[in-house]
């Protein structure tokens, strides 16, 4: 019998370790949440390349926890918007934080 409460303690400390070592916290995203984010990274880079009007492969897209940071050059003024505009469309998204710059 004590051979069992050792191994069912030690079972259940691993468990614990597991659960509370993928959980998400305010700076850092939980295992599901990484994935999320990378399908929607996904999604948003292949709008953005299907966009006529956007040219530029030099548009960098970053996505934590649904926020989406959009970096990189452009030509135009017009092209940051609708690069914008685009993420924006992409379900899923939550926010779009803008860094990109005009050559």
């Amino acid at each position: 019998m004590t051979q069992f409460k050792r191994f069912s303690t030690f079972f259940l400390t691993a468990l614990l370790a597991f659960f509370v070592g993928c959980a998400a916290t305010p700076k850092q995203e939980g295992t599901g949440e990484y994935f999320d984010d990378t399908v929607l990274t996904t999604k948003i880079k292949a709008a953005v390349l299907k966009e006529p009007s956007l040219k530029s492969a030099e548009i960098n897209v970053e996505t934590f926890k649904g926020v989406v940071q959009l970096s990189g050059f452009v030509s135009s003024q017009e092209e940051i918007n609708k690069a914008v505009e685009v993420a924006r469309g992409v379900k899923g998204v939550t926010s779009v934080k803008n860094d990109m710059r005009v050559k």
